[in-house]
């Protein structure tokens, strides 16, 4: 077999890629909001985000919020086609849905302290966070839907029902993930109850179709 072959029995194999043009959507949209949504916006807030405390340890799962989600993308594209459409179509609905609320919308933060008590590797590791992503366009939490619709994809996954510590253990993470995004005061209480709400809607179209689907077919006669 050449190298003409092999590249087209490649490009045949994984032809599902395209779905990664989402990003040229995306990216460029979220940037322009960045840019944009600076002075002029709603500030999100609930008396709960005062009582939450800030804790920069936090920092951990917040950041492996990214690997998570890649980790979680890859696995599905390159074992489980039929599931990685379904994972990016949950995926891609709600981040289309939280650029369409935040262009609408405009909303920010006000929560994030001005003074760190502490001078460690977390809190700088926050400090560069901070630096990096505004805390305008939060709501909903992107951080929090896609640790979401990772979890369901994976509840649906009949390889992942093989690995019971696998899927705790990204179950614990996502938890982790969520309430991250509140002990380091990137999103209010608020941002994550839309998320689990905007999470819960989308999977009524994605996912609870073809749930609804199994009962039906084990009571058919063998």
């Amino acid at each position: 077999m050449n190298k003409h072959e092999r590249l087209k029995q490649l490009v045949q194999k994984y032809k599902h890629a395209w779905v990664f043009l989402y990003g040229f959507i995306y990216m460029p949209w979220f940037l322009w909001l960045e840019h944009h949504v600076t002075t002029d916006y709603h500030v999100i807030h609930s008396a709960l985000d005062d009582k939450i405390p800030f804790l920069e340890v936090f920092i951990v799962p917040y950041l492996l919020w990214f690997v998570f989600i890649a980790a979680v993308v890859l696995y599905f594209f390159f074992t489980d086609v039929p599931g990685f459409y379904r994972l990016c179509t949950m995926l891609f609905t709600g981040m289309t849905i939280f650029l369409i609320i935040s262009t609408l919308f405009p909303n920010g933060l006000a929560l994030r302290p001005a003074v760190f008590e502490q001078d460690n590797i977390f809190v700088r590791l926050v400090q560069f966070v901070y630096r990096a992503d505004t805390s305008t366009n939060v709501f909903p939490s992107i951080h929090v839907y896609n640790s979401l619709a990772a979890c369901v994809a994976i509840s649906h996954s009949e390889a992942f029902k093989k690995h019971k510590a696998l899927t705790v253990g990204s179950y614990i993470l996502a938890a982790s993930i969520i309430l991250a995004t509140m002990f380091l005061k990137q999103h209010s209480v608020i941002d994550v109850s839309g998320a689990f709400v905007m999470a819960y809607a989308v999977y009524q179209f994605v996912y609870a179709p073809s749930a609804r689907k199994v009962p039906k077919l084990s009571r058919q006669p063998v």
